[in-house]
């Protein structure tokens, strides 16, 4: 597993994946969220506004594993 993360060029890939992953998660999740609610179940609307949280989140972990990335791609 730690084998994975030492690889710069794999953490930054998975990086670039998080990020558009997080960003497509939130834009979905306010669409879905606050401009469909009126047609969606409730457990849908839950996990409609689960993803307005986990969105960002995902944005941010890849922003973080981008710049220690790009980070340690410099030091080689």
């Amino acid at each position: 597993m730690y084998g994975f993360f030492e690889n710069p060029y794999r953490v930054l890939k998975l990086s670039h994946v998080l990020l558009i992953g997080g960003l497509i998660m939130l834009v979905v999740g306010i669409i879905l969220a606050y401009g469909c609610d009126a047609y969606l179940t409730l457990p849908a609307l839950v996990g409609a506004h689960a993803m307005t949280i986990l969105g960002p989140t995902a944005i941010k972990l890849g922003y973080v594993m981008r710049l220690l990335a790009y980070n340690r791609l410099r030091s080689i």
